[in-house]
């Protein structure tokens, strides 16, 4: 008789709150003991309505936290030149423990050539080519934020890892690639065998199949269907999506990349879309600015 699999929510907005706490209690402690606030600065060029919002939410929770905060607003037409010079203007900053620039950025802009202008020092996205190199041989840095948010999933819920098969959608370089890079470590969460596949991959519902792990990163809404799931697989839906939908009062739903009304039967474990990764992302990136400030302090940047 088989046996009947009990399907667990992974709480993100839990996860995060307890994050955010802990957090809290050191940077008090810090201060008890004579040091300054940590600073996370945020770069806000436009006015995206998505990335105001993002921005916003990552002032409140530098609020929760303890941090000081500073937004620093650019017009949408502001040139490269002009954007870069801000960023050495906060890279040269002694008050300013780390910062972000929000992206996307508008078009005329080189995105990779802005991450590449962030003192990696002070990188509390985690996405400069230097913190990704030290991430990749496992030496002490900064992790991008969304890939170390679900990996303290993982571990605030003790889901073994060890020798199991993780398969990823996506290969972007925000989550999938170093989300497949940090579960290959020989650590926990991590040991993983690890199989990243993408629009070119060929058999992929005989691959997710397989999966003990399936890490779902495409921003395609609904993409994975409950014929792609192997019974009692563990899912962590990072996908967000705005759909539209009339019948709600904002004309618009939220999906994830999986379908799931009817994938989370057949799991173990399994993040909802809203509230499950997306509130980690934040708490990971406040974790970013206390670890920036730690390393720093012990020369190991």
């Amino acid at each position: 008789m088989a046996r009947r699999i009990v399907m667990k929510l992974i709480d993100g907005k839990k996860v995060a709150k307890e994050v955010r706490g802990k957090i809290a209690e050191e940077v008090e402690r810090m201060v008890q003991a004579g040091e300054s606030r940590p600073h996370l600065a945020a770069v806000l060029v436009g006015t995206d309505g998505a990335s105001r919002t993002y921005v916003k939410n990552k002032v409140l929770a530098c609020e929760e936290c303890g941090f000081r905060s500073t937004v620093v607003r650019l017009p949408e037409d502001i040139s490269e030149r002009d954007l870069l010079t801000e960023i050495d203007r906060l890279n040269h900053d002694d008050t300013v423990d780390g910062y972000i620039v929000q992206l996307p950025l508008p078009a005329h802009i080189d995105e990779q050539r802005v991450v590449e202008a962030i003192d990696y020092r002070k990188d509390v996205d985690g996405f400069h080519p230097m913190n990704v190199g030290r991430m990749s041989i496992g030496l002490p840095g900064i992790r991008p934020a969304t890939p170390q948010g679900i990996l303290m999933l993982l571990d605030y819920y003790g889901i073994e890892t060890a020798g199991k098969h993780c398969v990823v959608l996506g290969r972007s370089n925000i989550v999938g690639r170093p989300v497949a890079s940090l579960l290959l470590h020989k650590s926990f969460p991590g040991n993983c065998t690890v199989t990243v596949c993408h629009s070119a991959t060929k058999g992929l519902k005989k691959i997710t199949r397989l999966a003990d792990i399936m890490i779902v990163a495409i921003g395609s809404p609904l993409f994975v269907t409950a014929d792609m799931v192997k019974e009692g697989a563990v899912i962590i839906d990072v996908g967000i999506t705005r759909v539209v939908n009339d019948s709600k009062p904002r004309g618009y739903e939220l999906q994830g990349d999986v379908d799931f009304e009817n994938v989370a039967s057949k799991c173990s474990y399994i993040t909802p879309v809203p509230g499950g990764v997306g509130p980690m992302t934040i708490a990971s990136l406040m974790r970013n600015l206390l670890e920036l400030r730690r390393l720093r302090k012990e020369n190991k940047l």
